[in-house]
């Protein structure tokens, strides 16, 4: 990264701090950089951690043409990242088709779209690859950046026990081996994983890191969450709760040379260690979370709804009284105390501004081309 890069960095970080903290004094929401689509509640994994597969298989879902549809309103001209989560994505037969009708969009409404993120868990290592491949040949077409992230919580068993499915590991394995045939075909392929850390696998961080090393994965290593929002498990709180000998271990962990994501990994080893989380917050600003149902969360660990688009316009609700007024207090809620979700941090720090500015200044020219590499964030600028 050249001396004229970073001045241009620093510049647009100065402005987006200013312009961030008007917005919130005033709780006027920005146009989205960052859009989560829960396009499916369906799982075929039963975790001990999320209660998303639960949900009845017959609540009904947005179609693959209502997702399009909300994708063609102009609030989205600023979109740069699209990430589509579940349940299980991958379940649904019109997953190709949803994402032709991205590619097509990135000619009028989308613009700006730089990449296109799905998560799996990867126990459907046909269809995954087969659907991939499909999107790729698109995507490729219009310059979009499949990124293709893979629930990995443990090499062997233990991933089958958190999981809840049988031969766990050797299919999420089997998906990952394929995906790394299609990386060498196409560059414009991406693939990470991301662990959710739980007591019972704190003494797994460290082969999940290595094996991801090798294979030239990106990772995303982070606490469990407990919310009765995005997860729906309050109830799992007793058997999720770390020890402070898990504290220890994390911290431990998080404080080395294998986590490479060093922004998150300080603010983890600092939470453990006071108990308070300290790191930007942009949802409702540069960042909205739709559940598969319609409903409209500025940020998808409260369970704050503002609405359903299937019964209100979506620049209606993103501009309603309601979400002001979230807006507003996003950062300060008991909830962002303890908020670990890497996610919503990463797209914080290009909106927040002057705490990535801070970063900027503080490391050496070397250090923050790679940090700046590997989140990813060149989107943005």
């Amino acid at each position: 990264m050249t001396d004229k890069s970073l001045l241009r960095i620093a510049a647009k970080l100065l402005m987006n701090g200013l312009r961030y903290r008007y917005k919130k004094i005033r709780g006027r929401p920005g146009r989205p950089q960052v859009l989560s689509l829960e396009i499916t509640h369906k799982c075929i994994a039963k975790c001990i951690m999320c209660n998303i597969w639960r949900i009845p298989g017959d609540e009904p879902e947005l179609s693959a043409d209502e997702w399009l549809q909300l994708l063609s309103n102009d609030l989205f001209l600023d979109l740069r990242e699209l990430d589509i989560t579940g349940g299980e994505p991958f379940l649904l037969d019109d997953i190709d088709y949803l994402f032709s009708g991205i590619s097509k969009l990135k000619n009028s409404n989308l613009k700006k779209l730089r990449s296109v993120a799905v998560t799996t868990n990867g126990f459907l290592a046909d269809r995954v690859l087969e659907k991939t491949e499909v999107i790729l040949k698109q995507f490729k077409k219009t310059g979009i950046d499949l990124v293709v992230v893979c629930a990995m919580d443990g090499i062997g068993d233990i991933h089958e026990r958190i999981r809840n499915v049988k031969h766990a590991w050797k299919k999420v394995n089997s998906t990952i081996e394929g995906l790394l045939k299609l990386r060498d075909i196409y560059p414009n392929l991406i693939i990470g994983l991301k662990t959710t850390v739980l007591p019972i696998n704190i003494d797994e961080l460290e082969k999940i890191s290595q094996y991801a090393d090798e294979r030239d994965l990106f990772t995303i290593i982070s606490p469990c969450i407990i919310t009765g929002a995005r997860y729906l498990n309050l109830d799992t709180k007793k058997n999720l709760t770390f020890s402070n000998v898990d504290k220890v271990k994390m911290i431990r962990f998080f404080k080395g040379s294998r986590f490479k994501w060093s922004f998150h990994a300080e603010s983890l080893a600092e939470y453990f260690e006071t108990g308070r989380i300290k790191k930007p917050c942009s949802c409702g600003l540069n960042y909205l979370f739709i559940r598969s149902s319609g409903k409209v969360f500025p940020c998808p660990l409260i369970d704050d709804c503002i609405g359903n688009i299937k019964d209100k316009p979506l620049k209606d609700l993103f501009s309603s009284q309601n979400a002001q007024n979230l807006v507003k207090n996003l950062g300060r809620l008991p909830e962002c105390r303890e908020c670990t979700e890497p996610g919503l941090e990463r797209y914080a720090l290009p909106c927040e501004g002057f705490m990535y500015l801070h970063m900027l200044l503080r490391k050496n020219t070397k250090d923050f081309s790679e940090l700046h590499s590997h989140l990813g964030l060149e989107k943005y600028f």
